[in-house]
């Protein structure tokens, strides 16, 4: 298939990402798609959600209408635009998935597919139902993926690349283990946001959904707080109160429970609302239900330090302050073109050949 071909397949899949999404079992006589893959679907993200459950039905159907909203023809061209991009490929890229978010690989997925190279994608535990059945939706729509498109079980082999997702600790491993292949090696990055005092109740409020959305579990997950130094907590906690219900969620009101009583037992002082914590704390990675947060004398001395401190943050949450910011609301809602750790992956599978 061309290049043109490829756009068109996944521009397929993001309608079908979105009648899945609507679907009325009493309008089925207008469906573009066979009503029986959507019930094939329904058990798919119902297993997924029994076997992870962190996976809840809010939380997938949030990653399938991110990716039915990317895979439009628009999207897909704009992206592709800059690039030459060969025709396809014999080359295999092998692909090393995480599985914090539902569907956290896909981009990668899409990315080598498009670029015209082969797919060797080693699933996630956590996260091993959906996107094999959506290739199985891919290659139904455009028969030419078939037998572009493996999920390893065992070793990988038979490899010309690599992409590989993983934590700080794995990516020393993955260093190790694929330095005679050209590779991205992608390590622990967290979203932080920036926090003036000027705010408006309804940025507070959006930046509840950068903080909460996926149980903050996710790179862009905003884990750390910047404020000036006579920042007023008030109104931070008056808009995260959209937000209780994540604690009727057990595993999160587990890991609340269990933060809450360290930090209090080892006398650190916190400022908590009954579901969510604030640590004082210069790192990046909070634990679950945890924020840190961190003062700032001047705005200037603060932009010099997100620059210094890059390699730890995949997105920055501000109005005004930074360039590269991402308004408030928007860290969970990445454009195809915004690439994790900003690493060109388009670029990087052009020069594989």
């Amino acid at each position: 298939m061309n290049l043109e071909k490829r756009i068109s397949a996944f521009a397929k899949l993001g309608d079908y990402l979105h009648e899945f999404l609507q679907f009325d079992e009493s309008r089925s006589s207008s469906l573009q798609f066979d009503k029986n893959s959507f019930q094939e679907f329904e058990a798919i993200l119902a297993k997924a959600k029994s076997h992870n459950a962190w996976f809840t039905r809010k939380n997938l159907e949030l990653a399938l209408a991110s990716w039915a909203t990317s895979l439009s023809r628009e999207n897909l061209e704009k992206w592709l635009k800059p690039y030459s991009i060969a025709e396809e490929s014999h080359k295999t890229v092998a692909i090393i998935m995480a599985g914090n978010l539902p569907l956290v690989g896909f981009h990668d997925f899409l990315a080598v597919l498009l670029s015209g190279k082969k797919v060797l994608a080693k699933l996630s535990s956590d996260d091993k139902f959906i996107l094999p059945f959506l290739s199985k939706v891919l290659t139904s729509i455009a028969p030419g993926f078939s037998g572009r498109i493996h999920f390893a079980e065992a070793k990988l082999e038979g490899f010309d690349a690599v992409i590989a997702t993983g934590s700080s600790n794995t990516s020393r491993y993955f260093e190790y283990y694929f330095k005679k292949k050209p590779h991205i090696i992608r390590k622990n990055r967290n979203g932080a946001a920036v926090l003036t005092g000027r705010e408006t109740s309804k940025q507070l409020e959006a930046l509840g959904q950068d903080i909460f959305r996926f149980f903050g579990m996710g790179c862009r997950s905003v884990s750390q707080l910047f404020v000036p130094r006579d920042y007023d907590f008030k109104a931070f906690f008056e808009a995260m109160v959209k937000q209780a219900e994540v604690i009727n969620h057990h595993k999160y009101a587990n890991n609340y429970d269990y933060n809450k009583a360290v930090y209090m037992m080892s006398l650190y002082p916190i400022l908590d609302n009954n579901f969510m914590i604030l640590k004082q704390d210069e790192g990046f990675s909070s634990p679950i239900a945890v924020v840190f947060y961190a003062y700032y004398d001047t705005q200037e001395a603060l932009r010099e330090y997100l620059v210094a401190q890059g390699e730890k943050i995949q997105c920055v949450v501000s109005s005004g302050f930074i360039a590269g910011e991402v308004p408030f609301g928007e860290a969970q809602e990445p454009k195809l073109w915004d690439y994790a750790d900003g690493v060109d992956s388009i670029e990087f599978l052009s020069k594989i050949g």
